[in-house]
């Protein structure tokens, strides 16, 4: 795959910043893995509707959504290279590239709602993490929301013991994988456009995600109950190749920060609505149970996942998870 990734590279066309014309505008190929019609597809379209809008034609978008240009695991090599000028991956994606701060979000339960999150990602802790992408080539513009995960599987999940023996489909995240062995569960690391027939077929038992992600991916019609339990985040960093966007006119790339900037907030804006309103057509569709915990549920829930505090720090970062839970201790919405 890494040989294709070089090709395409190698032949990937657009013209060098600073030259662009009426003729040949600057090409931003903006590759996203999720369905057009989730938060970060339409805040991908909402990019390239002002890109081109604030440019005056001076730059034109291509959004590659589901997938259709590169697969999840191949996006970030493939933006390294110069192939690919724009990712959104999820924060769960840099840990393997050796940038573990992210995995901070895979924690379960330490994010309590919307306003935690943001006095991370909008204050220095956030803007930090970002500067170090730079080493890797790439320059975090944004955050974007998905929202906060419930979980699926084919048996009801209401106490630790119902996970025990299951086999879970999760991003490539060590945080993850040691949330679902805390539960005694089986982590699969397994790419987001395969889950849908891995459910169907049996090769996993369940998985983690957000409402509008399990509508749009039709989770809900191969998995027999959905449990609420808020436990995680999935969020995004909105990436662009480094080298191509150092070698931007200064204009043009004030033009495409301006962008960037309104459809941050009109995606986030939108991913609360996104999730209401995907929970209540799963809730119509009558193809899963909808299990909502109680309060001594989610208690023991928690107490499960607690030792992954201890466990991760020297993974993640001691420093920067009590960091987190200062920021965000006593935050409502």
């Amino acid at each position: 795959m890494r040989k294709w990734i070089l090709a395409a590279a190698a032949a990937a066309i657009f013209v060098a910043p600073g030259i662009a014309s009426a003729q040949s505008p600057i090409l931003i190929k903006f590759s996203h893995v999720v369905a057009p019609n989730t938060p970060k597809g339409k805040g991908a379209d909402k990019f390239k509707e002002l890109a081109e809008k604030y440019t005056n034609g001076k730059v034109k978008v291509e959004v590659y959504p589901n997938s259709t240009l590169y697969k999840d695991k191949e996006e970030l090599e493939a933006l390294q290279l110069g192939a690919v000028q724009m990712l959104a991956p999820s924060n769960s994606k840099f840990g393997p590239m050796g940038i573990k701060d992210f995995e901070v979000f895979d924690l379960p339960f330490l994010l309590p709602n919307e306003a935690a999150l943001r006095k991370v990602t909008e204050g220095p802790l956030g803007q930090a993490m970002l500067k170090k992408l730079e080493g890797k080539g790439m320059i975090g513009l944004a955050y974007w929301d998905n929202g906060f995960k419930e979980m699926s599987a084919n048996k009801p999940l209401r106490m630790p013991e119902d996970y025990k023996g299951l086999k879970f489909r999760i991003q490539s995240s060590k945080v993850l994988e040691a949330q679902f062995r805390a539960l005694g569960a089986v982590p699969q690391v397994m790419a987001f456009s395969e889950v849908y027939q891995a459910l169907q077929t049996g090769v996993v038992d369940g998985q983690e995600n957000t409402p509008s992600n399990i509508y749009t991916q039709k989770f809900y019609e191969v998995q027999k109950y959905t449990t609420l339990t808020n436990h995680g985040y999935i969020g995004y960093v909105v990436v662009v190749n480094k080298k191509f966007w150092d070698g931007l006119p200064a204009d043009v790339r004030g033009q495409l920060e301006k962008a960037m900037n309104e459809a941050t907030v009109y995606s986030n804006k939108i991913a609360a609505t996104e999730n209401a309103e995907g929970l209540d057509e799963i809730k119509k569709s009558g193809k899963t149970e909808i299990i909502v915990p109680t309060a001594a549920e989610m208690a023991a829930m928690r107490k499960a996942m607690e030792p992954l505090y201890q466990d991760m720090a020297s993974r993640v970062g001691k420093q920067l998870i009590d960091d987190v839970v200062k920021a965000t201790q006593g935050v409502t919405n």
